[in-house]
């Protein structure tokens, strides 16, 4: 224990960066569990869709979209997203709702908008339609 006390008395900035790091990290852990949005993996997914109809929405472009989706996803363009129409989806507005792009990064935001838009059971697939592939599931192109 001593050491530690020396280290951090030697190293201030170094261990001020330590304890910010891992202040952010518990932070980011509590704020993604108490979050309304869900972080599903791929056979997760899977389930939704064929236990609960859950709807797959794909907010890709154009191009990633019909060189491969997963079966029966909505395609959400980014003009609908950025006007908040999620006309496509009022419809299905009672069910899961995945949200799913290149990596599950942009998804984040697709999700946060859907809930302020009115959707409950709003889901994001980690790692994105890659992960869906490196998994070995089929995707469809159109």
């Amino acid at each position: 224990m001593e050491q530690y006390i020396t280290f951090f008395g030697n190293h201030p900035m170094l261990s001020a960066v330590w304890v910010a790091l891992v202040v952010m990290i518990v932070f980011t852990t509590i704020k993604m569990k108490m979050s309304p949005i869900k972080i599903i993996s791929p056979q997760e997914l899977t389930f939704l869709v064929n236990r609960e109809q859950g709807v797959v929405v794909d907010i890709r472009d154009d191009k990633a979209f019909k060189g491969g989706h997963i079966i029966d996803s909505k395609h959400l363009t980014k003009d609908k997203i950025s006007k908040n129409d999620f006309a496509l989806l009022e419809s299905v507005k009672d069910k899961p709702i995945i949200v799913v792009c290149n990596a599950g990064i942009s998804a984040q935001g697709v999700a946060t908008q859907l809930l302020k838009a009115g959707f409950s059971r709003v889901n994001v697939l980690k790692g994105g339609i890659s992960a869906w592939i490196s998994a070995g599931l089929p995707v469809v192109k159109k």
